[in-house]
């Protein structure tokens, strides 16, 4: 999956130090990342302070830092002008998916959805007062009335409905993205994440399930959101009744039928991938 990055390390503590001339800069449009992609190969570079040590006056005090990965730091830039570095440009984040190295990839796509959430809260939500960069936590700190905020993490389900060799496979309505996943769901104020499978399968196909089983999570910053992948067991009658206003298509697929994506930095395709050699938790 995207963020297994071994042998590399991702260090989420938050450590503000300041950058050097080798330290990595991110930068994003809605929905966009900044980085340059070689010619005829899915290989991406980020720039890098020292290529704008002369075109930005306060390059090394204007900067909020992100996190490390081994020894390599990542910093965005307040209002810095892309145009400053040519060669780059900005790429539709889907590509992250594809792209080489993965930790390069799975660090500019987490570095995305900090941004995401710093850009949202640049003014207090209770006073409406500018926000300030708090210096010991990674949290955005009110002085007019002490509002306190931290990054917002959105807890999400995946799910393998199965009944003996089939499972459920679907595609999203409306979606960019075309390949069938599973079924999956974010969790609700108030219910645990097991009621969320629950929940999320009898909105989305109509189906009671048993047997709950959990199998791994994943950070997905693509969608802001913390996946928790379960298998479980169809209790009862197997007739799909499919939502689509979420879903195009849901169907049951036996395990020499599934249809894989064409990579794998999902939780998704991997738990697809795992039931197709018969290797889910039983």
């Amino acid at each position: 999956m995207i963020q297994d990055i071994a042998p590399h390390t991702y260090h989420n503590e938050y450590k503000p130090v300041a950058p050097d001339e080798n330290s990595i800069i991110l930068a994003y449009e809605n929905g966009k990342s900044f980085f340059r992609k070689e010619d005829s190969s899915d290989v991406i570079t980020l720039p890098r302070f020292r290529e704008l040590e002369d075109k930005v006056a306060d390059l090394y005090e204007n900067y909020i830092y992100l996190f490390s990965i081994d020894e390599e730091r990542f910093y965005l830039i307040p209002d810095l002008d892309t145009a400053l570095l040519p060669g780059y440009g900005f790429y539709e984040n889907r590509e992250l998916r594809y792209v080489q190295p993965q930790y390069i990839s799975f660090a500019v796509i987490t570095g995305y959805q900090l941004w995401f959430w710093y850009r949202n809260r640049r003014f207090c939500g209770c006073c409406g007062q500018p926000m300030i960069h708090d210096k010991r936590e990674r949290m955005m700190y009110c002085p007019s009335c002490g509002r306190q905020e931290y990054p917002v993490l959105m807890p999400a389900v995946i799910v393998g409905i199965t009944n003996g060799d089939r499972i459920i496979c679907s595609k999203y309505e409306g979606r960019s993205f075309k390949q069938y996943a599973l079924i999956a769901g974010f969790a609700e104020i108030g219910e645990t994440i097991e009621q969320t499978v629950h929940r999320e399968v009898m909105e989305e196909v109509g189906l009671k399930v048993k047997n709950l089983r959990y199998y791994k999570s994943q950070p997905w910053s693509f969608s802001g959101t913390l996946l928790f992948g379960f298998f479980c067991d169809v209790d009862g009658d197997d007739t799909l009744t499919v939502d689509h206003e979420e879903l195009s298509v849901a169907q049951w697929f036996d395990r020499d039928k599934i249809i894989g994506q064409d990579n794998d930095s999902s939780l998704t395709n991997e738990m697809m991938m795992v039931f197709a050699a018969g290797k889910e938790p039983k």
